[in-house]
């Protein structure tokens, strides 16, 4: 498997849910628990098909609302989505408060459904529906000056367990290098499988950048800020031993407690054999945003 999906599919590109979810049954009931070994499984993930809706939405990450893989569906709901602005600000010719309607005026979503994989300890391939970032920040006008894109998360003490916990350091920041932003691959993503985004999986507009840990495709953003500079990031700032500011998916950089040279595919059964991590998540064609970078020290 040398490569993952790329952003030039559309909509009919994507394996119906139902559909998939068929395919999954007669597959189960043909080859049996017994004979579905590793073999089987290992094939089965190079398949690479979409996740189901409920794999997707059961298995998050969002410490907002607990810090549990199966919290945010639990606890999301109370997400308040009413009014949902985004303000858009710093190095920027339009600075203002946006609705995501503003955002992605003239931007066709339904010809833009993206499957992208997308790995953290575990992988998921996600059909998201979105804009490239790059066709929003260029409707706002980006400034000569700006080199990093600033993101933050809304914060909603009342909606959010995690937030009055105080499990992070709220509100949620994370930030790309300007080229990282603008390349094709980095999209705003709006909904999953054609439905309007979940609120465990960010809604209303989340951040998916696919060759990079999850926890930088930060989620329900409410500011996008150009700069001049390396911009704060959550992760980063509280343990940067273990979170660097790229997070590039790279096999050759082992997390401090634990090696990321494997990975495992949720959804691939208890029997699933973990599968080698391919640099950059398979997506080749950034690997030019970092030439001559130290990948080691920069991770």
């Amino acid at each position: 498997m040398a490569h993952r999906w790329k952003n030039d599919l559309s909509a009919a590109d994507v394996t119906p849910q139902q559909m998939f979810l068929n395919r999954r049954q007669i597959m189960a009931g043909a080859l049996g628990l017994g004979a579905f070994g590793a073999a089987g499984a290992a094939k089965a993930q190079d398949d690479l098909q979409p996740n189901t809706w409920e794999e997707i939405t059961s298995y998050n990450n969002y410490y907002e609302f607990g810090t549990g893989k199966d919290d945010p569906a639990k606890n999301a709901h109370a997400l308040d989505l009413t009014d949902w602005v985004i303000e858009v600000d710093g190095l920027v010719d339009n600075p203002g408060t946006y609705t995501v309607a503003d955002l992605t005026s003239g931007l066709t979503e339904e010809e833009r459904i993206y499957r992208f994989r997308c790995v953290e300890a575990w992988a998921m391939v996600i059909p998201w529906n979105g804009f490239e970032l790059a066709d929003i920040l260029s409707a706002v006008g980006v400034q000569a000056g700006a080199t990093h894109v600033a993101f933050e998360t809304a914060v909603q003490p009342d909606n959010m367990p995690g937030v009055r916990r105080g499990v992070l350091d709220f509100p949620y920041r994370e930030g790309l290098r300007l080229d990282e932003a603008m390349h094709p691959l980095t999209m705003m993503a709006t909904g999953i499988y054609g439905e309007p985004m979940p609120k465990q999986n960010g809604a209303p507009i989340r951040l998916v950048v696919p060759w990079k840990y999850g926890f930088k495709s930060i989620k329900s953003i409410v500011r996008i800020t150009l700069t001049d500079k390396q911009p704060y990031a959550t992760w980063n700032a509280i343990n940067a031993r273990e979170y660097g500011f790229y997070s590039n998916v790279n096999p050759e950089v082992d997390h401090p407690r634990w090696s990321q040279a494997t990975e495992r595919l949720i959804g691939g059964g208890l029997f699933a054999a973990r599968q080698d991590t391919l640099m950059f998540n398979g997506y080749d064609e950034v690997a030019s945003l970092y030439d001559g970078m130290d990948l080691r020290a920069n991770y």
